[in-house]
């Protein structure tokens, strides 16, 4: 800043000003006899964050840039040009900069020192009354930016909010469906093998019926304990080993996630020739494997749905949409589908010990479905290649249903876990996390009045979440 002498031709620039249009010659004589003029050279500051205000500035000529900070981001609110009125006012309560000037060019400023307003009262009504109302105006505009500001801040939390939670469902129906074209490609080959072994009509009916059973009868897979599973594997592959049939493996895991057992393959080979075994198993899992994946991408489009009207929800919020009795293990069960291939990409053991008696608690089945895709995608992300499990609980405590998901991961130090819900904040790399997971759980919880509780150490992370009954 550079203190200037005054020049005559200031008067007349206070006088050609609009605002001062209605205040006597003898006021705005007052006014620039009692001020100081200045110049703030182009790039340097009229005033900063946090600077204590205590002066009247009115800027004859000049433009600066203002800059608000908030959560340690900067946002430009726009460019002021003069002439104009800022800084302190009489009656205003303002004591320190809550934004920053930045002189676009070379500022020259009048500037007039709050003590002097009670003399200003006294002195003249009309310039009192013009000022008072630059107050007034000022406060609405900056009200409006307020408003505006965070409108933005909101829809910019919406938007990364909704881009992380499309990302594990996009995901999965893009797996699933290059899965399903590699898949689809040796289907010819396959029904190729079938159409040599020239297989009686009624044969094929019979082996479609058990065909057809399987998909409508069999349990979920997720609903396998790891026990369970290895069991009917080794059962199915000596029953391959027995008969003879060659690459047993290639098709076991697909017959056990559809519940196949000995007596089913029993039953098949009884309506066939033995030389059309293992071709009509082979299609039989063509085919299982076409219903699973086609599943899995009908699974991942309805979340996509589902948060699509999430989003619909978040902005007409005086359309409340109404809650409903709903069983957790349901979408848990969807969510764990959904996110089947990050399992198998990373060979994570899933241990379940759940009570499937469990009361139904009132909710939003959608917005649930958010808080466990959230934190079983964080599991995983924590766990290693090699040697990751994840345990899933469901229980009630006194009147509380309870949902436990912990995973055998390095853990989340403890200066960290007091920042893990706040939003925008994330541990990940560049482009690897939003920051928003957490926060969307703990939004959700709130509207459902839920609680999580997080305990962490090396090797063991559990989160909580309890919703009331």
């Amino acid at each position: 800043m550079e203190l200037l002498e005054k020049t005559p031709d200031l008067f007349t620039q206070l006088r050609e000003m609009e605002l001062f249009q209605p205040v006597e010659d003898d006021a705005l004589r007052w006014m620039l006899d009692k001020s100081r003029y200045v110049r703030y050279p182009k790039d340097s500051y009229v005033f900063q964050h946090g600077d204590e205000v205590n002066h009247m500035q009115v800027m004859l000529r000049g433009s600066y840039l203002i800059r608000r900070e908030k959560d340690g981001r900067k946002r430009e609110l726009g460019v002021w040009e003069g002439p104009f009125v800022f800084g302190i006012l009489p009656f205003s309560r303002m004591t320190h900069a809550g934004a920053a000037g930045l002189a676009l060019e070379d500022n020259y400023v009048l500037e007039l020192h709050r003590d002097c307003f009670v003399e200003m009262v006294n002195t003249s009504y009309k310039l009192t009354q013009v000022l008072v109302s630059v107050m007034t105006n000022r406060v609405r505009d900056f009200q409006q930016i307020q408003l505006m500001d965070e409108k933005l801040m909101a829809l910019g939390k919406m938007s990364a909010g909704l881009a992380h939670e499309l990302n594990n469902p996009a995901s999965a129906m893009v797996r699933s469906s290059q899965e399903l074209h590699r898949h689809l490609q040796q289907t010819p080959e396959r029904f190729k093998e079938v159409i040599t072994m020239r297989v009686d009509p009624d044969d094929v009916d019979a082996v479609n019926k058990i065909l057809f059973n399987r998909i409508a009868e069999a349990p979920d897979p997720e609903d396998l304990s790891l026990m369970q599973r290895e069991e009917m594997n080794d059962d199915l592959l000596d029953w391959f080993d027995d008969r003879g049939i060659e690459r047993g493996d290639d098709i076991v895991d697909t017959l056990v996630d559809f519940s196949f057992t000995p007596e089913h393959l029993d039953d098949i080979a009884a309506v066939l020739p033995e030389a059309a075994v293992a071709p009509v198993l082979r299609w039989i899992e063509t085919n299982l494997t076409t219903e699973r994946l086609v599943a899995e991408i009908q699974t991942a489009s309805g979340r996509i749905s589902e948060l699509v009207s999430s989003i619909k929800t978040y902005s007409h919020m005086d359309s409340d949409p109404s809650m409903e009795f709903v069983d957790v293990h349901t979408g848990l069960k969807s969510t764990l589908t959904m996110l089947k291939f990050k399992f198998k990409k990373k060979n994570i053991t899933l241990e379940k010990e759940v009570d499937k008696d469990l009361p139904h608690i009132k909710a939003l089945e959608g917005e649930l479905n958010q808080v466990w895709t959230n934190l079983i995608a964080n599991a995983i992300d924590a766990l290693p290649d090699k040697g990751g499990k994840i345990i899933l609980r469901t229980y009630q405590q006194r009147d509380n249903l309870c949902v436990e998901i912990e995973d055998n991961g390095s853990g989340i130090p403890e200066d960290i876990q007091r920042k893990v819900f706040d939003p925008f904040f994330t541990t990940k790399g560049i482009g690897e996390g939003t920051g928003m997971g957490l926060d969307i759980v703990r939004r959700v919880l709130n509207r459902h009045g839920g609680t999580i509780g997080l305990e962490s150490e090396p090797g063991k992370t559990c989160f909580r979440v309890c919703f009331p009954l």
